[in-house]
């Protein structure tokens, strides 16, 4: 059994919050386990055995209320502290990713390395404490390291990013999208996406494709299809299977228990709508979240079939578009409380080497409601898990992306107003829209620098529509321009005035 110690202000704690809690173990792969919190005290019940980490909403202070792990710690009767755990889990973080990043070799990141000295120094006064006193200098070596981990992540994607300009060419394509809303196609919001973004990315739930057996309503589909094609914005469309409730058809739970009859629904469903669309659409969203949401209780190797059969079959009626597998939930936080489905970058490694027939993953990073895979991460978290994807050898897309810009409750949200957005954490300081504008220029910078990342797409334009996040599009409900909206638009500028100076430059060396 693990155990931790928790102090506030000197005292053990009264009040824990266990929202979005789970266990890890080898490479951060979540594990079953029961967690309960007593007279200042979490214990964690666990099934397997060997050493495991404690993953929790903590309040950092001035860096915000984040999802932060432990290191992973062999079970002891004695209590950990989980101050001091979660210091030491960000100290050990900052150091491998200098060591990752090659951050010894920048002259200019001397500040960087002697900042890291501190926050080292901070940790080590805090392992000579013991109890109240050590968790305070703990809390002090953690801000440290929280703040110092967000600046390496920010000076390391600049870093990229200006290779990425002074490379031009194809090393400068960055596409920016927005998703459509079904619903409603409001002059307004077609006049931002238009000025603002590249491409538009439309959904395609069969739920509303199919309500009915046999029954097809593809109306509100062709018209954002016709919209993009007069607007000459590239089209990504999708998911065309996912097992979220919002997707799947009603009707379709009738073959829950047949695997074999739902997976012909599946491939008529697919080929009808590849069919339809294959001359309007360059990026298809094949499968998404099937890693995770698994409601028809499928094995690892039906999971894996359709995978390959819907791939197989987008590429085969739709040769010239790109196939994309969809995931959500980048920490697998669902794999601690379904066992039926399988850890996220488990799922990209059988995709890559069992053969499937693609062409790119796309990944999801939403965050502002207190579920699983919404819960707030810090920006080192984020950065370092994009890196995971550099070993699979595919482009990245950001498939959807998103953070709050209030905290009030939001009637027209997917949880009809009782998500709250504070449960969910922060970042520095409860949500407004400044933090949401400098968390959106902070989440591209990073999204940016990577070289394999091709896109990235908001995934809600406006309040006033039916959207995803509390509070998390880029108008009010209104169909104003918040400032995360201008901040986009002002970031996007500024990467079309360095193309075009760095193009420039490249046509006065070819002359000369």
């Amino acid at each position: 059994m693990l155990q931790f110690e928790v102090h506030h202000d000197g005292a053990p704690a009264r009040d824990i919050d266990l929202s979005g809690a789970y266990l890890f173990g080898q490479d951060g792969i979540p594990m079953r386990a029961e967690i309960s919190a007593q007279d200042g005290l979490i214990l964690c019940e666990k099934r397997p055995g060997g050493a495991s980490g404690l993953a929790l909403l903590w309040d950092a202070g001035q860096a915000g209320r984040l999802l932060l792990p432990t290191c992973r710690l062999p079970d002891r009767d004695k209590p950990y502290n989980l101050s001091l755990e979660l210091a030491r889990a960000q100290t050990m973080r900052i150091a491998q990713k200098r060591e990752d990043w090659g951050l010894f070799d920048y002259a200019d990141a001397e500040a960087l390395n002697a900042e890291y000295d501190v926050v080292r120094g901070k940790l080590i006064a805090a392992l000579k404490a013991r109890g109240p006193d050590a968790s305070a200098l703990a809390d002090d070596a953690l801000l440290a390291g929280l703040a110092l981990g967000e600046r390496m992540s920010l000076y390391h994607a600049d870093i990229f990013i200006n290779r990425r300009k002074a490379a031009g060419g194809g090393a400068m394509r960055m596409a920016f999208g927005c998703t459509a809303d079904l619903s409603c196609a409001a002059p307004a919001c077609q006049e931002r996406l238009r000025e603002t973004f590249d491409f538009l990315s439309i959904p395609m739930p069969w739920k509303q494709i199919e309500p009915k057996e046999r029954t097809y309503e593809y109306d509100r589909i062709d018209a954002w299809t016709a919209w993009a094609a007069r607007n000459r914005k590239a089209v990504h469309a999708g998911p065309l299977l996912s097992f979220h409730p919002t997707h799947l058809p009603d009707w379709l739970y009738l073959w829950e228990n047949d695997y074999d009859a739902l997976r012909e629904m599946v491939y008529e469903h697919i080929q009808r709508t590849v069919k339809r669309y294959e001359k309007s659409v360059h990026y298809w969203k094949v499968v998404c979240g099937i890693h995770a949401s698994n409601d028809f209780n499928l094995t690892f190797e039906q999971l894996m079939e359709l995978t390959r059969m819907t791939c197989q079959l987008v590429k085969k009626a739709s040769p010239r578009s790109m196939a994309i597998i969809e995931m959500v939930m980048p920490w697998s936080e669902y794999y601690a409380r379904n066992q039926r489905s399988i850890p996220l970058l488990l799922y990209a490694d059988m995709a890559v080497q069992s053969g499937v027939k693609f062409d790119a993953f796309g990944l999801q990073f939403c965050t502002g409601a207190p579920v699983d895979g919404h819960y707030l991460r810090d920006l080192l978290q984020i950065s370092s898990m994009l890196d995971e994807f550099v070993v699979f050898g595919k482009p990245l897309h950001i498939t959807a992306c998103q953070a709050p810009s209030d905290v009030t409750p939001d009637a027209t949200d997917a949880w009809s107003g009782q998500a709250d957005v504070a449960k969910a954490g922060h970042w520095h300081l409860p949500w407004t829209q400044r933090l949401q504008a400098e968390w959106l220029q902070a989440f591209y910078r990073i999204g940016m620098s990577k070289p394999f990342v091709e896109s990235i797409c908001w995934r809600d334009l406006s309040d006033s529509l039916s959207h995803y996040i509390p509070h998390g599009g880029l108008l009010d409900g209104n169909n104003e321009p918040k400032l995360a909206y201008k901040e986009l638009r002002n970031f996007k500028a500024s990467l079309l005035s360095d193309r075009l100076v760095v193009m420039n430059q490249q046509r006065r060396g070819q002359s000369t």
